[in-house]
């Protein structure tokens, strides 16, 4: 199915499809599901002691803090593959997943119901919704640009990567309106909408010379515009370098710490006209006030603790920024004693100044308190504020750390207020899972579980009580809304 085919799929097909039709894997570092793996002994013997003392949950087990009821939980659908990103408009859930994405009905939280599955290979399949489009990033070397395309070595001069967008006026049978391709592909993407068009930023790295669309250097961003009324026409319309200079680049002595070559995610915040962008070795803060034009106007790097640079999410008021540090690539056991609670953590930074001199200045971090065993991939993931009036706290993924919800509202002593944890998928290898994306809105948490599908949370607090007045008829969190 290319652009302009009805591409929702009967779910009594699907299954027999994706047999034909996997989605593939995509490089690491960042955001990498992984075939299980050995560990230890020592590692097994360890997890084991854990659950038998209580210090984790037992296998599968499902635990969460007395403020946090879970609703529901809908497992994958025909949709296999892995688990992404989320987003949401009206009573609808758009969640991606790496064979295409699926809508829920979530009108009643907690009897949340499919509406439809699209089967659309192509990881990561992150997922974002504006007015009647929906827009997929593809970040796997490709066939072709349909539907139906299959793997393809990145070294192939004709293989496809990039941005689909899909038509929901009817949600039960969304259509492929446009394909549109980009440099190294599309890992992430963000919206900067307005009332005629919609202008994304296409964040993707990790460039190699052998690759025909993909060479270095690899230095800024694919901005694609997106007519409303005719989608179809969808194009790139610049690349602006933001690492005129190359960026971070890397430290033999801190092997861990990821060299710039691209962005992983930015999270724009149009009321603002600001945008913070996560690009591997470096923090920045952008001005868009022409959302065309994009422009760097401060840069931080942290070489002693950040490994990569994933995702950014602004305080309400704008005046903060919170980074994370997906430390291993998101396929690691990194909340343990080991790693400590400096690593594979959060970030938080305060802006500065004005104008121009605007800058970054680091607080603290946050990494949430409870170890996870040695068989469980944990690193700090993609979350979302939870609008409290007069307060900065956040609900966040942490893979099989689970769904933490915490406070930021001062910078220099955020703390974790609630948790909704499983217990690992396995005692005895390293299966990837957990909660990819975990982001509130409208009175719920919502989470996409790698493995286990589709988490409706309720978070009960007083501090948050006042969020539940905040009704959003849309939300991309990587397009940050003024929840007031």
């Amino acid at each position: 199915m290319r652009p302009g085919a009805v591409a929702a799929v009967v779910l009594g097909l699907l299954a027999a499809l994706l047999t034909a039709v996997p989605a593939a894997a995509i490089p690491d570092p960042g955001d990498s599901p992984r075939a299980p793996r050995d560990v230890t002994e020592q590692d097994r013997a360890q997890t084991r002691e854990a659950i038998r003392k209580g210090d984790i949950p037992g296998q599968d087990e499902i635990v969460h803090s007395d403020n946090i009821t879970h609703l529901a939980n809908l497992p994958k659908g025909a949709l296999k593959g892995t688990n992404s990103d989320l987003a949401f408009q009206g009573k609808y859930a758009f969640a991606g997943n790496y064979d295409g994405f699926t809508v829920y009905d979530i009108s009643r939280p907690a009897e949340p119901r499919i509406v439809s599955q699209v089967l659309c290979p192509g990881s990561q399949n992150d997922v974002s919704v504006s007015g009647n489009l929906l827009f997929l990033s593809t970040d796997s070397s490709r066939s072709d640009d349909s539907c139906a395309s299959t793997t393809a070595p990145a070294t192939e001069k004709d293989s496809w990567e990039g941005m689909k967008v899909f038509d929901i006026s009817d949600i039960r049978h969304p259509r492929y309106v446009a394909a549109v391709e980009t440099s190294c592909g599309s890992h992430t993407h963000t919206l900067v909408p307005d009332r005629k068009n919609v202008y994304i930023y296409v964040s993707s790295y990790a460039p190699d010379a052998s690759f025909p669309d993909c060479r270095p250097p690899h230095d800024g961003i694919s901005i694609v515009k997106v007519p409303r009324s005719q989608p179809g026409k969808a194009a790139v319309i610049d690349f602006p370098v933001l690492f005129p200079d190359g960026g971070f680049p890397g430290d033999p002595d801190k092997p861990r710490a990821v060299e710039t070559t691209g962005c992983h995610d930015i999270t724009s915040y149009p009321r603002l006209k600001l945008a913070a962008g996560a690009c591997m070795g470096d923090g920045i803060l952008l001005d868009i006030r022409n959302p065309a034009k994009p422009r760097v106007i401060d840069r931080v790097e942290d070489t002693e603790n950040f490994a990569f640079w994933h995702s950014a999410t602004f305080s309400q008021d704008g005046a903060k920024v919170v980074f994370t540090d997906e430390l291993g690539g998101g396929g690691a056991p990194t909340c343990n004693a080991e790693t400590g609670d400096q690593k594979g953590a959060d970030g938080i930074y305060d802006i500065k100044g004005k104008g121009d001199k605007r800058k970054l200045v680091f607080r603290s971090y946050f990494k949430i308190p409870r170890h996870q065993a040695e068989t469980e991939n944990c690193v700090a993931h993609n979350g979302s504020l939870i609008p409290a009036k007069g307060r900065d706290i956040m609900v966040q993924a942490w893979y099989q750390g689970g769904v933490s919800v915490w406070d930021f509202t001062d910078s220099d002593k955020p703390r974790e207020i609630a948790y909704f944890e499983r217990g690992p998928l396995s005692t005895t290898s390293l299966v990837t899972g957990g909660s990819w994306s975990a982001y509130y809105y409208n009175g719920h948490i919502y989470s996409n579980d790698m493995a286990k599908g589709f988490d409706v949370l309720r978070l009960d607090d007083r501090r948050t009580d006042s969020a539940a007045k905040v009704r959003m008829r849309e939300l991309n969190v990587q397009t940050q809304p003024d929840y007031r």
